[in-house]
């Protein structure tokens, strides 16, 4: 008896661990596969913002954890904010550490800040992107979360806009306060100086307080400044400056050992110069090369130009200049004048060792403050691009 009752337990056990395992390993795999984002068109609307007293729209969409989160997930925080923000916006940049102060100062006072990019992939241009390293697609959240270590839910509304529209954020970033009934007693701004350091979120904290001790906001409503929000329908001025930057003229001139030098010298750009050397039988070279026209696209409009030096053989330029042509080259480029490729070695850079391709950033003052030889990793080169005191992230 007491055989069948111990081999009973012993089967009973095991069921148990293959079943715990089983869902461990199936938590294990949601997390792991993570989400595909699939950005759609939208068909265009008027968005209202949401009104005062209403109660909290419902969402369940993944965040930058992997997860689906829903309203009811926060049902036990006194105080709900959800903060329209996005990556790109230099006014949401600006705003990022008093998010991150918020959150951590009200930690233990029953409120949860969940933040949610409202912006479609489709409608952001390449020239909207000049105070960021990213744009605002899901995988680049989760890059823009790691870097800045987020204390607060990230979640993405990209694909269709369906917590978004329910909301009506006008721009980024855009606040909503919520009662513990989760109807809505603040929107609008988090202060009203957007430049780091000269505020700290006080419109926000003053409502949260009211709410916490039981009160309503003095201040319910503000206007907001920031980047509009990027709505899937607007995708007309995308699809017109795309078809004008494929349309400029692309033109490949000689460079000589001076011209090099005068370039590297960047006397009278006033501007932080990027340049990659490539060569057409270079395989990395002309893989990587589109992502330097996306780079001049994103930071042309300031203080930044890109120029590219071909190391092919003078005599193979038009070959070069087809690639370039290809590619929608249109900034300056050059072919060096020389086959010897020894002297193109000494002139870029002496302590590059000859290999391709080969890129470096020169600031006015004609120093070298970033240079790389092989394939680059353009956020890295993108970070340091926007972070250099000549661009920044902010107005």
């Amino acid at each position: 008896m007491k055989q069948k009752l111990y081999f009973a337990i012993i089967v009973l056990l095991t069921i148990s661990i293959f079943i715990s395992c089983n869902e461990s390993s199936s938590i294990e795999t949601e997390i792991i596969e993570g989400f595909v984002a699939n950005p759609q068109p939208v068909q265009a609307q008027e968005v209202p913002t949401l009104e005062l007293n209403a109660e909290a729209p419902d969402f369940n969409l993944y965040g930058v954890d992997g997860k689906k989160h829903q309203l009811s997930d926060y049902a036990k925080s006194d105080v709900l904010v959800v903060l329209f923000t996005c990556n790109h916006c230099p006014t949401a940049q600006a705003y990022e550490d008093r998010v991150i102060k918020f959150v951590d100062d009200y930690k233990d006072k029953s409120v949860q800040l969940v933040a949610i990019s409202p912006n479609s992939p489709l409608g952001l241009l390449y020239e909207e992107l000049g105070y960021s390293d990213l744009n605002d697609d899901y995988t680049d959240m989760i890059k823009r979360a790691d870097y800045k270590k987020y204390n607060f839910p990230y979640l993405y509304d990209g694909d269709d806009h369906a917590v978004s529209l329910q909301y009506g954020p006008v721009a980024t970033p855009h606040v909503f306060v919520f009662s513990k009934e989760r109807k809505l007693e603040y929107v609008g701004r988090l202060d009203g100086s957007e430049k780091p350091g000269t505020a700290d979120a006080e419109d926000l904290r003053n409502a949260v307080d009211a709410l916490l001790n039981g009160d309503k906001p003095t201040l319910a409503s503000t206007k907001t400044f920031g980047c509009s929000t990027k709505w899937a329908w607007k995708t007309e001025y995308k699809i017109k400056l795309d078809k004008e930057w494929n349309e400029k003229d692309v033109t490949l001139e000689f460079i000589n050992d001076q011209g090099i030098k005068e370039l590297k010298e960047n006397k009278t750009s006033g501007k932080l110069r990027l340049i990659n050397v490539w060569a057409t039988w270079c395989g990395p070279c002309i893989i990587e090369y589109p992502e330097f026209i996306n780079i001049q696209r994103m930071y042309g409009a300031r203080d930044f130009e890109f120029i590219s030096i071909s190391a092919d053989k003078p005599e193979a330029k038009d070959k070069a200049l087809k690639f370039l042509k290809d590619k929608h080259s249109s900034v300056s480029n050059y072919i060096y004048d020389k086959d010897d490729k020894y002297t193109l070695i000494e002139a870029i850079d002496p302590k590059w060792n000859g290999a391709l391709p080969y890129t470096l950033l020169i600031n006015e003052n004609a120093e070298i403050i970033w240079s790389h030889q092989g394939e680059v990793d353009f956020l890295s080169l993108k970070r340091v691009i926007v972070e250099n005191e000549k661009i920044g992230r902010y107005y």
